[in-house]
């Protein structure tokens, strides 16, 4: 079975979650003023997720700044993701976790299967969804979507940044909407 894939412009899944620190998290309450910044990572035995989340607990302010809410979400359990949390050390980062599988595929996200303890000595979950970073517009619609079907070469944040910046001061729509059929 492929992922589903998420068409801009229109609405994204529901995405309500437990979070480490921060209460439930529901995509659709309070809603922030630009953008919800949704980043879907491996899970706890994942240098490369360990990498990114340090990169996005850096700059959370910036885009706090910009009125953009943001979360990191996995498919661990409350513990594993305490782990995570625990490494990163970004208090105001909210960690999302349990993420069923069957939501994560709603979501377009690839699933992998464990491949056993990681470089780090970190056991892999049977089943776990692979990274994605989605901008969510206040209504619930998609804005921005990258889906990776490995942990390697995901969208940098401070280009995600620059790309908010731009979309705001040009009032930049959502591209890639069409889903006509297109000439031969």
């Amino acid at each position: 079975m492929t992922p589903s894939v998420l068409m801009p412009r229109q609405p994204v899944p529901p995405l309500q979650l437990p979070t480490l620190a921060h209460g439930d998290f529901d995509l659709m309450q309070s809603v922030p003023e630009r953008f919800t910044l949704v980043v879907f990572y491996r899970g706890l035995h994942c240098p490369i997720c360990h990498k990114y989340l340090l990169e996005l607990g850096r700059l959370l302010p910036d885009f706090v700044q910009r009125g953009v809410r943001v979360v990191a979400v996995s498919s661990d359990t409350a513990e594993r993701a305490q782990g995570m949390a625990d490494k990163v050390r970004a208090p105001d980062l909210p960690f999302a976790h349990s993420l069923p599988l069957s939501l994560a595929r709603q979501w377009g996200l690839y699933i992998s299967t464990s491949r056993g303890t990681t470089s780090i000595g970190i056991e892999e979950p049977a089943l776990f969804s692979e990274p994605a970073v989605y901008l969510v517009r206040p209504d619930g619609t998609l804005y921005y979507g990258a889906v990776q079907t490995m942990p390697f070469a995901r969208p940098h944040f401070d280009e995600l940044l620059a790309a908010v910046d731009f979309a705001i001061a040009k009032d930049y729509p959502a591209r890639g909407e069409y889903d006509q059929a297109v000439p031969a």
